[in-house]
């Protein structure tokens, strides 16, 4: 097994009265999924909202690469590494796949601010996002504009904003959601190519697509770990079937 790229320790998010998030603890790995499942309130997008530096944590540790980041802003997070997708498309409507991609490469470059530079003139930009287009599988042309391409594609063409920032940890905040069946049968396969070169943290309500894909899963209800294990293990949990599975319905 492979040394955790991100160990999360004892993390916790309140607001005001509420713990959101609470003493939650897990690790990611490159090579493997990692999915983390509950029902609706168990703390899952605020757990990725604080991992990505969108929020900052009440309490507890995340360290990536041996370095403690827990408080970093959402920028320098996202150039040490660490992507995430939204529930909603996170995208520019009216510009084309590729200036989507491209813009996205270009905020993880240091000099991203020096706006009397030609972006377009930088064929390092451009080609950054080329790979990532590819390494989704949208299909050319990519003169497209992202408003214009049909739901499952704006899904796909949100992983590519991620890819294009070249990161490590891939964050996905349910990629599946309002996809059909055939969608969702190719955005799954996508997370499993992805997963052999990134550690991914998964958050999704489709557990055939959880089950099929992840390594490992981590429960969460009411913002606490109820339990981690393997798949099967998971199916085999009376505490997840009564907490989650068998009697909650997922939304």
């Amino acid at each position: 097994m492979t040394e955790p790229i991100l160990q999360v320790m004892e993390l916790s998010k309140q607001f005001g009265g509420l713990a959101a998030v609470s003493e939650v603890s897990l690790e990611l790995r490159v090579g493997e999924v990692h999915a983390v499942i509950g029902p609706n309130g168990a703390g899952k997008t605020t757990l990725i909202n604080v991992l990505s530096g969108d929020l900052l944590p009440s309490a507890g540790t995340i360290r990536f690469e041996g370095r403690n980041i827990a408080g970093l802003s959402a920028d320098r997070v996202a150039r040490l590494g660490i992507a995430r997708s939204y529930q909603k498309s996170n995208i520019f409507v009216d510009f084309t796949l590729l200036e989507n991609c491209r813009l996205a490469a270009q905020a993880r470059l240091p000099s991203s601010m020096r706006f009397f530079r030609p972006a377009l003139h930088c064929r390092a930009l451009i080609e950054s996002a080329a790979r990532a287009l590819t390494l989704v599988g949208l299909e050319r042309p990519w003169d497209r504009l992202a408003g214009r391409v049909s739901h499952g594609e704006q899904r796909q063409l949100e992983i590519a904003m991620t890819l294009a920032t070249e990161p490590k940890v891939l964050l996905l905040d349910e990629p599946l959601a309002g996809m059909g069946a055939e969608e969702s049968q190719r955005m799954v396969a996508l997370i499993a190519r992805l997963a052999e070169t990134h550690a991914v943290l998964l958050v999704e309500h489709d557990m055939d697509a959880v089950f099929s894909v992840a390594a490992v899963l981590t429960v969460m209800v009411n913002g606490r770990v109820l339990e981690r294990g393997a798949p099967t293990a998971i199916r085999e949990s009376m505490a997840v079937q009564q907490a989650y599975l068998g009697t909650v319905e997922a939304g």
